[in-house]
């Protein structure tokens, strides 16, 4: 199925968010590789790559990789849509299991260390016109405390300092990184990719809870077309597009 269209790879492949990326890369002319448990490999096209995953076993990212780059080619743009918590007493927050936390942070953190350090190293081999682009879905809990979302919020807020600590450690080396967060790494004055933490939020800035599929789909593309970085944490609104919120963090550009 290898050929010379791009090819995008998203590892959460579900209905909301995934779907609406997917169809707006499809739509684009990019190959698309699906990455969930629950997806049927039996579903194959030559346009899209369907891969049975578990995000709770990092395994499954790299193995991911290595069967899109097989299949469809390396890929120019990686999306993280993967997501989990175990629900504790908002007024408990240590009231989950030690297995249960493990499984959260391995979804929402070490899997993406996985996924973003594969990304990079293929974006290294592609050509300077390719996209290059990682994206993280995130949400409000790196900045913000919901006490029975405990462990997701550790998740989040573990992946975006894994971002941040990368933007200022290539910095120096002509590195760029801002991070739905944007990672740019260069090599020798070449940017070679660029890595966003998507947030959708309220026009007030608040946590959206009921987020659109559509909205992101359209955020993702933008980013990945665009020639110029954007802001590391892409706090956005649909039909808007980028809005900066006060946060903890000092913005970098």
């Amino acid at each position: 199925m290898s050929g010379t269209s791009p090819v995008i790879l998203i590892l959460g492949a579900g209905p909301n968010i995934g779907r609406g990326v997917a169809r707006t890369f499809a739509s684009k002319g990019y190959k698309v590789a699906l990455a969930a448990r629950s997806l049927k490999e039996g579903d194959n096209t030559d346009s899209q790559l369907n891969i049975a995953s578990d995000f709770a076993n990092p395994d499954d990212v790299a193995n991911a990789f290595t069967r899109v780059r097989k299949e469809l080619g390396i890929p120019s743009v990686v999306v993280y849509n993967a997501s989990a918590t175990a629900l504790c007493p908002p007024d408990d927050p240590f009231g989950i299991s030690l297995d249960a936390f493990n499984r959260s942070m391995a979804i929402n953190t070490t899997s993406v260390f996985v996924a973003a350090q594969k990304a990079a190293l293929g974006f290294a081999e592609l050509p300077d016109d390719a996209a290059r682009t990682f994206f993280y879905t995130g949400n409000i809990l790196n900045i913000a405390t919901i006490p029975s979302l405990m462990d997701a919020g550790a998740g989040k807020s573990a992946s975006a300092h894994m971002m941040m600590a990368a933007a200022a450690a290539y910095k120096g080396r002509g590195f760029k990184f801002v991070i739905p967060a944007t990672l740019d790494v260069s090599v020798d004055g070449l940017t070679v990719c660029r890595f966003y933490y998507a947030d959708e939020r309220k026009a007030d800035g608040t946590a959206i809870y009921k987020v659109d599929g559509e909205a992101h789909g359209k955020l993702y593309w933008e980013l990945a077309e665009a020639k110029t970085q954007g802001p590391w944490m892409q706090t956005f609104i649909k039909g808007v597009g980028y809005k900066e919120f006060d946060s903890l963090y000092t913005p970098s550009r």
